[in-house]
């Protein structure tokens, strides 16, 4: 387990970008935290260190899942029920691609056992963000 602090947005960003030279796939990173921790931030940072700074990466919020050559990026949030994480390419993804999840509670069941668990959380002015 490591801990990291980051007191403001451009350190969260700095944080994410060394953090995605270490990923190679395939790998499964599960991004933990309350609305408006930073998931959709980290997520973004690491796949425009990967793919380039000028990728654009909306949230896939409402579309559930993007992707970028090798990397997919899914956010669970409004998925209701685990058999739809098959029809949305879930498994092909975590067994090929650098795979980043949002709100990974639901696929718990699925998620390897190597899966990188990324918790975020207030920490005084800033976040903590714990790998397990």
């Amino acid at each position: 387990m490591k801990e990291y602090i980051v007191n403001s947005l451009e350190e969260t960003r700095q944080w994410a970008a060394e953090f995605a030279k270490t990923l190679s796939a395939p790998v499964v990173v599960a991004l933990h935290g309350d609305l408006g921790m930073g998931k959709s931030e980290i997520a973004r940072k690491i796949i425009q260190t990967l793919r380039g700074a000028d990728t654009v990466v909306p949230s896939p919020t409402f579309t559930i899942v993007q992707s970028y050559d090798g990397i997919s990026h899914f956010d669970l949030y409004r998925v209701e029920d685990e058999s739809e994480l098959t029809e949305i390419g879930l498994e092909h993804a975590m067994v090929n691609d650098i795979t980043l999840i949002e709100w990974p509670e639901i696929a718990q069941s699925m998620l390897p056992k190597d899966t990188i668990h990324l918790y975020i959380s207030e920490y005084n002015d800033g976040r903590k963000i714990v790998i397990k």
